[in-house]
């Protein structure tokens, strides 16, 4: 009798990977004349409160679909998925199988490997559970403002789901190029720099300080541009200076967008996110190259004085070369995907805008995909993907604004959540006697991570309302409640005065109670949550597991098994340490800073 070991670090932790080797022992063996045919694994689903095993193999229907013209032993999908069940080889992660409806196999993972496999990964740690993908090199391209203009909500979505896929991506051993598509080009820098050199005659005076707020300085140059035609023919003369590199407006250009980036690091500091900058201007010098290449391989047509790309099922062309002969957008993008696939080595490109930028890369993939640099089917490398977002609305249900119907200041928001975060936990008697430095961590944790969980558990694709309130509060699917519900857990291994280092030693985890196996069969399914969450650019999936986790261990474990003071402390003492260990290792991804005592 064939015994199957699980080989392979890449599958260390994730289950649905080890049951997909054993199911594909057995297919082979169900139906050796199918050569082509793929385990169909998932985690089962209750129907009516009722889960017939923890994980189901669906082969039977479609395979029968396939052989019953032909001639062979079964008589039915049920025979099929019997036969599958019988050729499963033994393996110690499977205490029974059964066949259910048309050939479903229902497997139930042993208890006691569970419980070893939650062991190893307290002894070796959570790297060990992260799931290995077929890429090795990706930039992530998200956040992206423009250089004169502040941060605000709008840019929200971008920094802080972009910041979670990357960190999702370098979990999974993919080394991730974090790359800020700053606007830092274009035709209003001409208006900028002429009002720059209006305002300030002597360079030496420009600084921050003497600018003032940027937008504002921003609004003022547009006011004028639109109203001075003598002041908007300086200011297109400006650009062509800039572009031609004048050294006095390549330095003003450079005053500006240094003073930007002070702007947008308040911000990212806050977030913690880590960028780096590679902006359009970057790009520029590689441009003409890269439509001469277009060119060459006749890609780029005229069309009504401007230069064009046509692609696949889309009336309307790409316009790589505007009427007046000045370079654009997708000018720009182009040259970018060009260099992140051939001097980047990218295998993966992900670009995080709002939907509404949806049509314009699509066109610009389709385009490379003409060009030869992109492969034409989606499924192989490389390969570059748009995630689009929906909008942040307000409480009238319109794009979120002030009262002033001004966009809101990303600064000033994230400044709210965390003053409001700091008057509920002082609030809080326990809280009371901590040190000033300690309340201010703990509120900025709880109110950064508070808008970002907000954002990342929606589907990215649709609108989602901002309501400090909702968020901030400490009950329901919010960080507030994950926050706590992660400081409880390390409060009870407080408690208990025990050195969990020396528990992780020398006590093992039973899983004898209902509630501990379920407990424990949701933390081990960490890893394929995680690889789902990475394959779809999905971080609400992460979310929501997170949520399913800390209700389980409040809900059934810690409502029903006694920890400190049992017969069984020491074995439930290491499921609270996997719970808090997978807890952080997810707050991680989500870039949430855990908080250890409330």
């Amino acid at each position: 009798m064939l015994f199957v070991s699980i080989q392979g670090a890449e599958n260390m932790g994730n289950v649905k990977r080890q049951l997909v080797q054993l199911f594909g022992v057995s297919l082979r063996a169900t139906v050796p004349s199918e050569t082509d045919v793929a385990p169909l694994v998932d985690a089962c689903i209750a129907k009516s409160g009722v889960r017939f095993g923890d994980y189901q193999c669906n082969n039977a229907m479609g395979l029968w679909s396939k052989i019953k013209g032909k001639q062979t032993e079964f008589r039915g999908p049920t025979a099929v998925g019997q036969a599958i069940m019988k050729n499963l080889p033994p393996s110690d992660m499977v205490e029974s199988c059964s066949v259910a409806g048309p050939g479903f196999v229902n497997v139930v993972l042993s208890r006691n490997w569970i419980a070893k496999s939650l062991q190893k990964m307290l002894i070796d740690g959570i790297d060990t559970w992260a799931p290995c993908l077929p890429v090795k090199r990706a930039v992530v391209d998200f956040s992206s403002p423009n250089i004169a203009k502040e941060m605000h909500v709008g840019h929200l979505r971008s920094t802080i789901i972009g910041d979670t896929l990357a960190r999702m991506l370098e979990f999974s051993h993919v080394e991730v190029l974090r790359r800020n598509h700053v606007g830092d080009w274009g035709t209003q820098f001409g208006m900028l720099i002429e009002f720059l050199f209006e305002k300030f005659p002597n360079p030496e005076d420009v600084n921050e300080a003497a600018i003032g707020d940027l937008q504002t300085f921003y609004k003022a140059s547009k006011v004028r541009f639109d109203s001075d035609p003598e002041f908007k023919q300086r200011a297109q003369q400006a650009v062509v200076r800039l572009q031609g590199g004048e050294d006095t407006y390549h330095r003003a250009w450079k005053q500006i967008c240094e003073i930007s980036r002070t702007e947008f690091h308040r911000v990212y500091e806050r977030l913690g996110i880590q960028l780096e900058e590679k902006g359009e201007s970057f790009y520029n010098p590689y441009i003409p190259g890269v439509l001469e290449e277009l060119n060459k391989k006749g890609i780029i047509e005229d069309d009504k004085g401007a230069r064009v790309i046509f692609v696949q099922d889309v009336n309307i062309p790409l316009i790589v070369v505007k009427s007046d002969g000045g370079y654009n957008y997708a000018s720009t993008d182009l040259a970018a995907l060009r260099y992140r696939i051939n001097e980047e080595k990218a295998e993966w490109i992900i670009y995080l805008t709002d939907v509404g930028q949806q049509q314009h890369f699509d066109m610009l993939f389709k385009a490379a995909k003409r060009a030869g640099w992109l492969p034409a089917d989606d499924g192989s490398y490389p390969k570059a993907t748009h995630v689009g977002f929906g909008l942040v609305l307000g409480e009238d249900g319109k794009r979120f604004r002030t009262r002033s119907t001004e966009v809101v200041r990303l600064v000033d928001l994230l400044d709210e959540a965390k003053n409001r975060s700091k008057t509920a936990l002082l609030e809080r008697d326990t809280a009371k006697g901590w040190p000033e430095e300690e309340v201010e961590k703990t509120s900025q944790a709880i109110g950064y991570g508070a808008v970002k969980y907000a954002d990342l558990k929606n589907n990215k694709q649709t609108n989602y309302t901002f309501n400090f309130d909702q968020m901030l509060n400490d009950k329901g699917n919010t960080a507030v409640y994950l926050l706590y519900a992660h400081a409880r857990i390390c409060s009870i291994i407080r408690k208990s005065g025990k050195d969990i280092e020396e528990v992780k030693r020398n006590a093992k985890i039973a899983l004898d109670h209902e509630d501990e196996r379920a407990l424990g069969l949701h933390l081990i399914q960490f890893s394929e949550v995680i690889e789902e969450a990475c394959t779809n650019l999905l971080p609400n999936v992460l979310c929501e597991y997170l949520y399913n986790l800390s209700e389980i261990f409040t809900k059934k474990f810690y409502s029903n098994c006694q920890v400190v003071g049992s017969p069984e402390e020491s074995s439930r003492l290491l499921l609270c340490e996997a719970t808090a260990t997978v807890m952080r290792k997810c707050f991680h991804l989500l870039g949430i800073v855990p908080v250890y005592k409330i």
